[in-house]
């Protein structure tokens, strides 16, 4: 059995109040193995970004629970707490220029940390981290004394990687980390990713809305549809296999290298009112074992004579 190192029960985020109020993630549960890559993926503003703040702390939960090692980590915290977790879970942004200090160095930016936590005996040892993390995302130690704007945005993220990982985390929280980069650049920032899983036994939640991306770095794959996660289950079991119709509308919009399969393939277009919740209502079953979807009683029965 895998040890479970981060769990979702119930989770509930919400912004305003009153008449104002407006839930983002509502009835969320998944959980994630250590050593894993757990991705999250859904279309803009399907609420994945706001898990992802949530579990590090940024976005206050309106209900449900977030474990972390078996303890609940949403709501009040001691400080000693607050400051564990800092260091265990770091955040890769989405946007590498909005997410780095312009008027810091790069040696201030990746240090930053260090610094804050006393990482370091001496200051020898803080510039050989510094100098040999810089070495590892593929960057020069002579980039340290740059300013972000002086580099491209497949290099600013890569210096946010280095940011992330001088802290040597556990668990890393990485939002749509390629999506700003060229295509190009992107293989090279995901094997970057997979390499320090691999040596650094690190465990990911892959934010991402690219399903052929996911399917490269993930090891299980949740599905949000605004705010409500639809379907999770093992990478190639959601390709082989698709449930929900929403994950199958998904997966139809992929496109296909071949422009004569392209031309041929059928586009499956995605109906939320086609469910009927009045009265039978959606919780998460397990269809088969490790494969989850959001359906009710009807629904699980309808997908489960169509599909398995």
């Amino acid at each position: 059995m895998a040890e479970k190192l981060v769990e979702i029960k119930d989770l509930e985020i919400s912004f305003g109040e009153g008449r104002k109020k407006f839930v983002a993630v509502k009835n969320a549960n998944f959980f994630i193995n250590k050593g894993e890559t757990f991705s999250l993926v859904g279309e803009s503003g399907s609420g994945k970004t706001t898990i992802g703040r949530a579990i590090i702390g940024l976005n206050e939960t309106s209900g449900g629970d977030i474990l972390y090692n078996g303890e609940k980590i949403n709501g009040r915290k001691s400080k000693e707490k607050e400051r564990e977790l800092i260091r265990k879970i770091q955040m890769i942004f989405q946007d590498p220029a909005a997410s780095l200090n312009e008027r810091a160095t790069v040696d201030y930016i990746i240090s930053e940390g260090l610094y804050n936590f006393k990482l370091y005996e001496n200051e020898a040892e803080r510039q050989e981290k510094v100098r040999n993390i810089i070495n590892e995302v593929g960057l020069l130690a002579e980039h340290l004394t740059r300013y972000p704007h002086e580099f491209s945005g497949g290099q600013r993220q890569r210096i946010g990687i280095a940011r992330a990982l001088v802290m040597q985390p556990e668990f890393v929280i990485a939002d749509e980390p390629i999506s700003a980069l060229d295509v190009s650049v992107r293989a090279q920032v995901l094997n970057l990713l997979k390499k320090f899983q691999k040596e650094l036994g690190l465990t990911y939640l892959f934010i991402a809305h690219d399903l052929s991306v996911v399917r490269y770095i993930s090891d299980r794959i949740a599905v949000i549809y605004k705010g409500v996660i639809v379907e999770v289950t093992e990478t190639e079991e959601l390709f082989r296999n698709p449930v929900h119709p929403y994950t199958r509308s998904l997966l139809s919009a992929v496109p296909i290298p071949d422009p004569i399969l392209e031309r041929q393939k059928e586009l499956v277009v995605y109906d939320p009112d086609s469910h009927d919740y009045s009265v039978d209502k959606p919780e998460m079953m397990e269809i088969k074992p490790g494969h989850y979807v959001w359906a009710n009683q009807a629904e699980f029965t309808d997908y489960k004579s169509k599909y398995l």
